[in-house]
């Protein structure tokens, strides 16, 4: 039964994502320049790929919500979505707020996500997270969770075949 389960899972997995030929997983990405990640997903937007958020994206990860449709981005229970203001190396080589780059990486958000942002005092130099239930009511979840809880052991109950052979064997001596 499970086998049929999984099976089932798999081939809808398939089916729903048409066209894409890949599955792209962003987990613990701490983000980095904001050029690098545009780069990024304008190729990853373009290959058809989808992706699946399982863990921490933040910064300029973050760029992926606006980057590929949201049709194709897909999220764990283990995801986190991290915002904050960009910034640049001031003289003294401490981080100053960069206005003019945040507005450009605020513009890329979709509008659901620039709502919460904005309900949250909007981007500042503090870490905004987005996760559990609030990120789950935005975007679809993924296989990986549906295919963990239909993998979880159940309670056991009785013994394994192992276990048994063994002690018929111990009975036998």
């Amino acid at each position: 039964m499970k086998f049929l389960t999984g099976l089932l899972a798999v081939v809808l997995l398939i089916a729903g994502m048409g066209a894409s030929h890949a599955v792209v997983r962003i987990a613990d990405d701490r983000g980095g320049r904001i050029g690098t990640y545009v780069d990024k997903y304008q190729d990853l937007r373009q290959s058809g790929d989808t992706v699946i958020i399982d863990g921490l994206c933040a910064s300029a990860c973050t760029i992926v919500l606006g980057a590929i449709p949201h049709d194709r981005i897909c999220v764990t229970s283990h995801a986190t979505l991290g915002f904050h203001a960009a910034w640049d190396f001031g003289t003294n080589g401490r981080a100053v707020t960069n206005p003019e780059a945040t507005q450009m990486l605020y513009a890329m958000y979709p509008s659901r996500v620039k709502r919460w942002i904005n309900q949250r005092g909007g981007l500042t130099p503090h870490m905004l997270f987005l996760r559990g239930k609030q990120l789950q009511a935005m975007y679809k979840p993924c296989y990986l969770d549906v295919q963990a809880s239909t993998n979880r052991p159940l309670r056991r109950v009785l013994p394994q075949v192992e276990e048994l052979e063994s002690a018929r064997g111990q009975l036998l001596r």
